[in-house]
């Protein structure tokens, strides 16, 4: 491998590792508030434990979340300086604002939510948890944003080869930041929901059948089931937006590779980049058209438009059809659960093994998604404006090839660590008696304040 690929391969390896984090925080955070909103509300036991196990996993995701970042960032300086030679003017203030406005927030508070439970007021604990959980979706505002003007760049002018802003209301909000912000943050709430309802089925099948793990499964479950049908929706957006500002990447992920009209829809094949077609194809007539077109006649581009200026069609063909595989049994698991559950109150036990099956199916078509995302902009790293082999370092393919290695092994073994704490942490907890139900009144909460030494 030449020392650009091993470079891909290294952010690649980077990014994949980080985003596992910040795909459970974002939503995790407001799991949190609305956990602390129904303790406040109800007095019920029930809903302080949830909050006090899951703030746990919170903080640890937190902090695997930093690591991976600070690593990240490394990288713009010894694998890809031309990236900040050039855009430099736009990507330093975004990521500058992320830090400023979200990072600090985050950290800030997160000390009150993990340890002032009883020593702060439970107004300033609650704002606390609220604090932090527009910090993270904050921090994925900020993020998007830059990274969706790599995708559809707006708002600058280059003089003498570097980019300078000249909108940054038009930067911040690019054609197709609305989407991917949109899709990103649904994509959170379902890797939320169901980390949440995977371990809280692995506590319920392992003898745990407290109310807070149930109150914690419920909430999770039906969230999954409202959320999943709104990411269809919006992917579907996603796509038609795509289509219009990166052609070739549609192409790429439907493997259509000569420009035709009433286009077939591809569920499963083989991309043959050599032939030029794609073998042992399982296809819809007029699929793609339609979806893509509205149209039975509709025209989609083939990969012949673009002359070698398209992303490597076998990577993004693949990573979409799992990341849309994943979501359909998502949909399928949170609808069956939702109906169980509202019915019986409790998970059947082949329920439960399911959903901890499902723990991490998030994380997969998270990681799908931006495989798609990001390999598709190739061979752009800003499109239309900076190819990514010109952004490269001059590193020699040895020491990238070192440092790859290294992390590699650092992350596999972080991330063994980290799933399996866990489950540590299923396994060891405890439930508490429930508490009875208190009316939402100011003697009630009065009186639950007093007992938990507010």
């Amino acid at each position: 491998m030449d020392a650009l690929l091993l470079a891909r391969i290294q952010f690649g390896a980077n990014i994949t590792f980080h985003i596992l984090f910040p795909a459970i925080t974002i939503a995790l955070g407001w799991f949190l508030l609305f956990f602390k909103l129904r303790y406040n509300a109800t007095g019920q036991t029930r809903w302080r434990e949830a909050y006090q196990y899951w703030v746990k996993v919170f903080a640890l995701s937190f902090a695997m979340g930093v690591v991976s970042g600070v690593t990240m960032s490394f990288q713009f300086g010894t694998n890809w300086p031309g990236f900040m030679e050039k855009v430099g003017n736009i990507a330093g203030p975004l990521l500058a604002y992320e830090v400023l406005t979200a990072f600090f927030l985050e950290a800030s508070f997160l000390g009150i939510m993990l340890f002032g439970w009883r020593r702060v007021s439970n107004r300033a604990h609650t704002i606390a948890t609220f604090l932090v959980a527009f910090g993270t979706t904050m921090s994925a505002f900020w993020i998007l944003a830059l990274n969706s003007w790599m995708h559809t760049p707006v708002g600058f002018e280059m003089r003498d080869g570097v980019a300078h802003a000249t909108d940054w209301l038009a930067i911040l909000f690019s054609p197709s930041m609305p989407y991917r912000l949109t899709h990103m943050l649904l994509a959170s709430g379902l890797t939320a929901s169901f980390l949440i309802a995977g371990i809280s089925a692995y506590r319920w099948l392992r003898g745990d059948r407290g109310a807070s793990v149930m109150a914690a499964m419920k909430s999770a479950v039906y969230v999954a089931a409202v959320l999943i049908p709104i990411q269809i929706v919006v992917g579907d957006m996603h796509g038609l937006n795509t289509l219009k500002h990166q052609p070739a990447k549609i192409a790429a992920i439907e493997a259509i590779w000569e420009t035709e009209k009433g286009a077939d829809l591809i569920l499963f094949g083989v991309p043959n980049s050599a032939e030029l077609r794609t073998d042992f194809a399982l296809r819809i007539p007029g699929g793609a058209s339609w979806l893509l077109t509205h149209g039975a006649d509709g025209e989609l581009k083939g990969l012949n438009e673009f002359d070698g200026q398209h992303p490597p069609v076998a990577p993004v063909f693949f990573a979409f059809r799992i990341m849309v595989g994943v979501g359909m049994l998502m949909l399928l698991a949170s609808w069956i659960g939702s109906w169980q559950l509202a019915r019986r109150n409790q998970p059947t036990r082949w329920l439960a093994q399911l959903l901890v099956v499902m723990t991490f199916a998030g994380w997969v078509a998270t990681v799908a998604g931006w495989y798609v995302t990001e390999i598709g902009r190739q061979p752009w790293l800003v499109h239309g404006v900076l190819a990514t082999a010109d952004a490269a370092s001059d590193v020699a393919a040895p020491m990238i090839a070192m440092s790859l290695a290294m992390y590699l092994g650092l992350y596999l073994l972080l991330i063994v660590a980290y799933v399996a704490v866990l489950f540590y942490l299923a396994s060891k907890s405890k439930p508490e008696k429930e508490a009875p139900a208190e009316g939402f009144s100011s003697a009630a909460v009065a009186k639950v304040a007093d007992k938990q030494g507010v």
